[in-house]
């Protein structure tokens, strides 16, 4: 059960909740922990029987020329020109692939539906999708696959048997430890630290703390968890939690945690506002060009993200494995080019790979 009673009855002067976590958060589920090795040994992919969708009468597609379309959440934005990107590289790569993204300009789930319902009518042999809304998406992408028509998920997936697979860009556990072990080795086994998160409710975030909270006292037992903040989706409101984080806490916080692509660059500059850049490290889950400015200015070492190019790339290369029948229910593992192997989780969910850190080296590298 959330703590969320707590936060409201500490609600700081900013007018939202916040809450103290010293160490026990409890997340927005009831789901239990998994942390990875401290060494850094891979997890075992719990074996869970196939619960992908099957299209209906598909056609015999091995080596053929097909079309596919990509449908995300929605194009015209950073994130989704990445992944665009990398659909294009495999396609081109593949050379047997007409591939093109289209879908909605505003995260629109019944545009997006709409979208997807036009391509079918219009005549595609697969499509990806990232879907706006896991529910809602639903019927349309049964539609797809009771069209014969090959139906492939990533960054964001559908109810399982609406789809045949779904590209996991990282797992929970595995974001976690990226995380934390990257701000132990900024602050030190010793440090205290606080986190600004969106809302203890929403799905993801409350997640990736549990596992964090988890992570941390296996691997990294003598940091110190202060606090955490709740601040939507909100620039202002994040930067004023991170402000008042700092105020609150002085000398003692040496760490700030972002949870979101919103919270942390406001949270960034809140630590450069204050003239705390060298004294109070900044680690979260950003786009690079948001952070750019502040990794170039060394105020921040550490931006943990998935590589949405090579989640593009993935989720080509994964729709093209299932048209050909080289990719089946029961597979452990599937070819993605120059990828390699990407393993089968989950019963049809297909793992991109640990987490990407962009560095002060590598981020001028990305543009999204």
């Amino acid at each position: 059960m959330l703590k969320r009673t707590v936060a409201l009855a500490l609600g700081l002067s900013l007018g939202v909740s916040s809450a103290a976590f010293a160490g026990n958060w409890t997340g927005g589920d009831d789901l239990p922990t998994n942390p990875l090795a401290c060494d850094g040994t891979p997890g075992k992919a719990e074996a869970k029987p196939y619960d992908g969708g099957v299209p209906t009468n598909a056609p015999d597609r091995k080596a053929k020329p097909i079309k596919v379309v990509d449908v995300p959440k929605l194009i015209g934005i950073g994130y989704f020109n990445a992944t665009s990107k990398g659909i294009a590289e495999a396609a081109k790569e593949l050379g047997n692939v007409e591939a093109k993204t289209d879908g909605p300009t505003q995260a629109n789930i019944d545009q997006q539906i709409s979208f997807i319902d036009n391509y079918i009518t219009s005549g595609v042999d697969g499509i990806l999708f990232a879907a706006n809304d896991p529910v809602a998406i639903a019927p349309v992408l049964k539609k797809a696959l009771a069209a014969g028509i090959n139906v492939v998920g990533y960054d964001a997936n559908s109810e399982p048997d609406a789809r045949q697979w779904f590209v996991n860009q990282a797992e929970f556990n595995g974001i976690a430890k990226s995380l934390v072990d990257n701000m132990a080795k900024e602050v030190g086994e010793d440090a205290s630290f606080a986190i600004v998160t969106s809302t203890f409710t929403t799905p993801n975030q409350a997640r990736w703390i549990a596992e964090m909270e988890a992570y941390q006292a296996k691997c990294h037992p003598n940091m110190k968890w202060l606090e955490t903040v709740e601040a939507q989706e909100d620039n202002v409101l994040s930067f004023n939690q991170a402000t008042t984080l700092i105020n609150k806490h002085g000398d003692d916080l040496k760490g700030l945690f972002g949870m979101t692509s919103v919270a942390t660059p406001a949270t960034a500059e809140a630590v450069t506002q204050a003239g705390k850049c060298g004294k109070i490290s900044v680690i979260g889950l950003a786009t690079p060009n948001a952070m750019k400015p502040y990794v170039e200015k060394d105020c921040v070492k550490s931006v943990v993200l998935w590589n949405p190019v090579d989640l593009g790339y993935a989720a080509l290369q994964v729709l093209r494995a299932t048209a050909d029948g080289d990719l089946k229910p029961g597979a452990t593992s599937v070819k993605a080019g120059k990828l390699g192997d990407l393993q089968v989780i989950n019963g049809s969910e297909i793992l991109l790979g640990a987490p990407f850190t962009f560095t002060k080296e590598n981020i001028k590298d990305f543009d999204f």
